[in-house]
C-alpha cells in the first residue's frame, strides 16, 4: 500500500508556494491527477503551477473547462498540458485531445481525472485537495505510483525542495 503524504496549506499565498515548488520538480512525461469537488482549487492549484513555470504572476491562465484542454508552451522545460474532462462521458474521448504526446512529452495536469477510467496512467501523483480549517485553507494528500509519481510526492513532502 502506498502511503500519503499530507501537505496543509492555510491560505492561497501557500498554495501559490506549494505549487512553485511543484512547477521545480516536474520533468517531461510526469502526470498530476488533481482530484476534489467544486470549488476546492483544482484550477487554482493548476494555475498556480503554470504561472510558476512561466516566471511571471500574472500570466494569462484560461480555464480547459471549454476547450477541454489547454497547451502551455516554455523556451525551457517541457510543455504543461491542462486538461479538465468534467465534460467527458467516456474515456475514450480523451484521446481526441491528444492525450498520448501530453503523456509523453509534456507535463499533464488533470482536473477530474476520474474520467480517465482504466485510461489512468500507471506512473503518477494523485493530489487530493480537501476543505481546511478556514475559508481559503486546504488539505493536500499526495499519493504517488510509478517511479515518477513517487519522486515527486518525496520532493513535495521534503520541506527543504
Amino acid at each position: 500500500m502506498e502511503s500519503l503524504t499530507q501537505i496543509n496549506l492555510a491560505d492561497e499565498t501557500q498554495t501559490v508556494a506549494f505549487a512553485a515548488r511543484l512547477a521545480r520538480l516536474v520533468q517531461a512525461g510526469d502526470v498530476i491527477l488533481l482530484h476534489g469537488t467544486l470549488g476546492m482549487g483544482k484550477s487554482a492549484l493548476a494555475r498556480a503551477l503554470i504561472r510558476a513555470r512561466a516566471g511571471a504572476p500574472d500570466y494569462e491562465v484560461p480555464s480547459p473547462s471549454f476547450t477541454l484542454v489547454q497547451i502551455y508552451e516554455f523556451d525551457t522545460g517541457p510543455d504543461i498540458w491542462h486538461f479538465d474532462l468534467y465534460r467527458l462521458s467516456d474515456p475514450e474521448e480523451i484521446y481526441e485531445l491528444a492525450v498520448e504526446d501530453a503523456f509523453a512529452e509534456g507535463v499533464s495536469l488533470i482536473e477530474w481525472p476520474d474520467r480517465l477510467g482504466y485510461l489512468t496512467p500507471e506512473d503518477r501523483l494523485d493530489i487530493h485537495i480537501e476543505s481546511g480549517t478556514g475559508p481559503a485553507a486546504r488539505v493536500l494528500s499526495l499519493n504517488g505510483f510509478g517511479e515518477r509519481g513517487r519522486a515527486l510526492q518525496r520532493g513535495l513532502g521534503d520541506r527543504t525542495g
